[in-house]
């Protein structure tokens, strides 16, 4: 049980970073978004998964309700993540920025 755990909360950490390094490396505002909102939901979803498992590794009903809770919590990032994204990216829209295009990258290398 402990290795799947771990494999768990290492699958999550691997995600938490390819996201951190999306945002980073990704050139405007609207293609940073995905990896915020796709590979950090992932990351949540295989962390909260292991300490689910976690709680539940000695079973009492105390312990049961917890991880119930805990799934909960996913549920909600899952339904509410690309409810915010839309509506940040929505937000974007109505203050005017531009997507990034190549050409544009030539115009600043210029």
């Amino acid at each position: 049980m402990s290795v799947i755990i771990i494999i768990f909360l290492a699958t999550g950490l691997v995600f938490f970073a390819g996201g951190a390094i999306g945002i980073i490396r990704f050139p405007d505002f609207y293609s940073r978004l995905h990896p915020a909102g796709k590979l950090d939901t992932a990351g949540l979803f295989m962390t909260m998964i292991a300490l689910a498992l976690y709680t539940i590794y000695e079973f009492n009903v105390d312990n049961l309700i917890t991880a119930l809770k805990i799934i909960l919590i996913v549920v909600f990032v899952f339904l509410t993540s690309p409810v915010a994204t839309h509506a940040i990216v929505d937000a974007g829209v109505r203050a005017g920025l531009k997507p990034w295009t190549k050409e544009k990258e030539k115009e600043d290398n210029k």
